[in-house]
């Protein structure tokens, strides 16, 4: 696993080298940027495939006089009209048609809201971060503001009614991690339960955290060793847009947190310059874990015990469980690092659901 996870941030980061060699330099400029946020690697991957596309569609529709993706300059963007991006979103919607292989009737609007965030992104930073030598940004016109998303027509409670099976709320939080430490590896083969003995401790520490925090999993896979305070039970991480938050840990993680601490150096031969939180081995040295590795340990373990989710899933159990006992929207937006209360009205919804569901068990 760890040989293939090094590959993958490897290919990775060769994939950016690649687009990076034929974007305009404001991209790159914007790329250096946010890589100081830090944006992940997979979000800057993500967002430079969007404007590759977006460069493309110009040169070819002809909105640009550039020849090379290179060449597009800083007036085109400038210029563009709120027509010309409703021309490209219409463009989105039928290029599969225009393949014969293809039966889909367009791309989702996920992706669509995917490729406007990347833009509106870009033009944000060009219009108000970046600094000319005047100390002014490049252009003040952004066009991206005019630009609508259109999210999937779905309602509160039905989206409330779609996620709460796939949470562990009440006794479920506290069972899950009981099933990993004392059930999970009933009907392992040895090769499974070696693996599963080397990280037990590790994995119940990860898990324990984000179900007592609520944390993101790219802030949980960041952390490190001194970010963790276990005598006030706080940790600290970088949000969204970079900024370092203190969180607050729930009690019940405490116990996982010390175990995983206590083998964490020997059992990772992490040294002292090693900072990371959460290890693993690749070739026999210390590694911060990754994204990828925490989905995949996640969904191994949550699989066998109720159903497969996702680390986000428990990010939403904790999100849940607190507007319970709180009954607070503005707690739970704190405790998220969410800089308003709108996000957290889905969790209304389910709380609401729960006492229907006990309602029904009077």
């Amino acid at each position: 696993m760890p040989y293939t996870i090094t590959m993958k941030r490897e290919r990775l980061i060769e994939n950016i080298e690649t687009l990076k060699a034929i974007m305009p330099n404001f991209v790159l400029e914007y790329y250096r940027s946010k890589s100081t946020v830090p944006y992940s690697l997979n979000t800057l991957y993500e967002y430079l495939k969007e404007y590759q596309r977006f460069f493309s569609w110009l040169i070819e529709a002809d909105v640009t006089n550039a020849e090379k993706m290179s060449e597009i300059s800083l007036k085109t963007l400038e210029n563009l009209k709120k027509s010309d991006l409703e021309t490209y979103i219409l463009y989105l919607h039928e290029r599969p048609r225009m393949n014969t292989h293809s039966n889909r009737e367009g791309v989702s609007q996920t992706t669509i809201n995917r490729t406007l965030s990347a833009l509106s992104s870009l033009y944000k930073y060009l219009t108000e971060e970046v600094e000319n030598e005047n100390g002014e940004p490049y252009f003040y016109r952004n066009v991206m503001k005019k630009v609508a998303t259109r999210s999937k027509p779905e309602t509160l409670a039905a989206r409330a009614e779609n996620i709460k099976n796939k949470l562990f709320l009440g006794n479920e939080t506290q069972e899950f991690l009981d099933f990993i430490d004392n059930d999970y590896e009933i009907k392992l083969s040895n090769r499974a339960m070696s693996s599963f003995i080397r990280n037990k401790e590790r994995d119940l520490a990860i898990i324990a955290l984000i179900l007592a925090s609520g944390i993101r999993l790219s802030e949980t896979v960041n952390i490190d060793l001194k970010d963790l305070n276990l005598r006030t039970m706080i940790v600290e991480v970088t949000r969204k847009g970079g900024k370092r938050d203190s969180v607050n840990i729930a009690s019940f993680a405490k116990s996982y947190l010390v175990n995983y601490l206590a083998i964490r150096d020997k059992r990772y031969y992490a040294e002292k310059h090693e900072t990371a939180l959460f290890l693993t081995l690749y070739k026999g040295k210390a590694n911060r874990i990754d994204n990828s590795s925490i989905e995949k340990m996640v969904a191994k373990y949550s699989k066998v015990f109720k159903i497969r989710v996702t680390p986000h899933k428990l990010r939403h159990t904790l999100a849940t469980r607190l507007y319970a006992e709180t009954n607070s929207q503005v707690l739970v937006s704190h405790q998220l690092g969410h800089a308003s209360t709108q996000v957290t009205d889905l969790y209304t919804h389910i709380v609401n659901e729960e006492q229907k569901d006990a309602l029904d068990k009077l």
